[in-house]
């Protein structure tokens, strides 16, 4: 069993930097990949970032390309997401999820356990 809980969410303006961290719980964190996606009012949930076990590797979804970064600490069991150059169409619930899964981490299929998410909310 895997717990996730976000924090880092909140109100910014556009131009502006916002981190976002996922801390999980138990001892498989650092064997698992790790995702970002975001869901806004009315629209899917989307893939914005994921990170293999290592942190070697990284994925970005076109939208977020050059502006987000995610990272991770496997000694401290969390995730991060580093967001720059936030836009209003950024703007939406931001939810970490976990995968056993090396590929594939794109579709949110491959995740089996997920956080509660965080809001994030780009003024104009």
């Amino acid at each position: 069993q895997v717990q996730l809980v976000e924090s880092g969410g909140g109100l910014v303006q556009a131009g502006g930097s916002l981190g976002l961290s996922c801390a999980a719980s138990g001892r498989t964190f650092s064997s698992r990949s790790m995702g970002w996606f975001r869901q806004a009012p009315g629209k899917e949930r989307e893939f914005v970032a994921a990170i293999n076990w290592s942190g070697f590797s990284t994925y970005y979804g076109d939208s977020v390309k050059g502006r987000f970064t995610i990272s991770r600490d496997n000694a401290k069991n969390t995730v991060y997401l580093q967001m720059n150059s936030l836009k209003p169409e950024d703007t939406a619930v931001y939810y970490c999820a976990s995968s056993s899964k090396w590929r594939g981490l794109v579709d949110l299929k491959n995740y089996d356990y997920w956080g509660q998410g965080t809001q994030v909310t780009v003024s104009s």
